[in-house]
């Protein structure tokens, strides 16, 4: 069975993907920064590792120590990502503007960047997730939602330059999902609670099956980008200011 790694896999889309394509049969190489987390989800078919996705020295250890069938990783999964604040930008935080920077798009691409030479070699395959925000701003977005522009044209470009590799690439771009994305963003469950109650919002389950079925699409088919919304979120009308 082929191999995937997740970025990101305590929390959230990140453990469902784990769950999902262990199911499913997959191995699966889940890392993430909390060593007990991931502990409970070691298994069979789960080897886990514990690093943060922006220490490029402790990320090739991790690496270097897999061996057997979970060393040569078929599918990236770079799920790994966070949003801090929502202040405008004149009145944002420079240092969450940095850990968004490293963690979302730094990160991102140094770990590609180490896993692309298998990558290629297995005709593998790479899913980035991005988010509704890399198209549609919204006021305390700034640089948050400029990370997932990033992601997804990182991901058209990956494309462009691995023409003629089979490798495929998809960038997933995610509306409202209740996990604890926001809650970590605000510092408050209360106000996560606030955003998503009477939504109906995604779940971390429906975008990790999104992530299995475009995986699992015949090896000529490539989905370039997948974007997801709850019915119950889409989109209102320009602002206007007026009075000067």
């Amino acid at each position: 069975m082929p191999t995937v790694l997740v970025t990101g896999a305590t929390a959230g889309i990140g453990r469902a993907a784990v769950s999902a394509f262990a199911d499913a049969g997959w191995h699966v190489v889940a890392t993430g920064r909390r060593a007990d987390r991931l502990a409970a989800i070691e298994g069979e078919r789960v080897r886990t590792l514990t690093f943060d996705v922006r220490d490029d020295d402790a990320r090739d250890a991790a690496l270097d120590s897999l061996a057997g069938s979970f060393a040569a990783i078929d599918l990236l999964i770079n799920n790994a990502g966070l949003a801090l604040g929502l202040e405008p930008a004149h009145k944002a935080s420079l240092s969450n503007w940095r850990t968004m920077i490293d963690t979302n798009v730094t990160a991102l691409v140094s770990i590609t960047h180490k896993l692309l030479p298998g990558l290629v070699e297995r005709r593998g395959a790479i899913i980035n997730l991005s988010s509704v925000a890399a198209t549609y701003p919204y006021p305390g977005g700034n640089v948050y939602a400029a990370t997932k522009a990033f992601v997804r044209q990182f991901s058209l470009d990956l494309r462009a330059d691995l023409h003629g590799t089979g490798v495929r690439v998809t960038s997933i771009e995610p509306g409202m999902v209740e996990t604890e994305f926001t809650a970590v963003r605000t510092g408050s469950q209360e106000a996560s609670d606030t955003l998503y109650k009477g939504v109906n919002p995604m779940t971390a389950e429906d975008i990790a099956e999104a992530m299995l079925w475009v995986a699992t699409q015949p090896p000529h088919l490539n989905v370039n980008a997948l974007e997801l919304m709850p019915v119950n979120q889409s989109w209102q009308a320009f602002a206007v200011h007026r009075g000067g």
